[in-house]
């Protein structure tokens, strides 16, 4: 990651979800993003310890994206992420010049919340 890039750790939370199903979104949303110019990099998260036999997730974290982005790209990597998941329940951590931020999300509101508390953090 470039010292200059933000890093941004996508979870879905949705109790209601089999990881069958949290694995599904999280493949649409990385098919998604990677259709982006302004994201460098984005990518599941590898499971450093897999269940034996885990089959459904191929070795990641169900329910985790991480996504490399500018300072400068990070506002319309947001405005994309509110479009696409308001009204699922996520979790969002950034992480900008060696601080994190996490803030979670179950609604619409309380993702343009988080979303706003985000660029906040990443701008001052």
């Amino acid at each position: 990651m470039s010292a200059s890039n933000l890093k941004l750790t996508i979870a879905f939370n949705n109790p209601d979800l089999n990881s069958e199903e949290l694995d599904e979104e999280v493949q649409r949303l990385l098919v998604q993003i990677k259709e982006l110019d302004e994201v460098e990099d984005v990518k599941r998260v590898p499971d450093p310890n897999p269940p034996l036999g885990n089959k459904t997730a191929g070795g990641f974290i169900v329910g985790l994206l991480l996504a490399e982005v500018s300072k400068e790209n990070f506002k319309k990597l947001m405005g994309f992420l509110g479009d696409r998941l308001g009204g699922k329940p996520i979790e969002l951590e950034v992480e900008a010049n060696g601080k994190k931020l996490k803030v979670k999300a179950n609604s619409r509101e309380e993702l343009a919340a988080a979303i706003e508390a985000a660029q906040k953090f990443v701008a001052g």
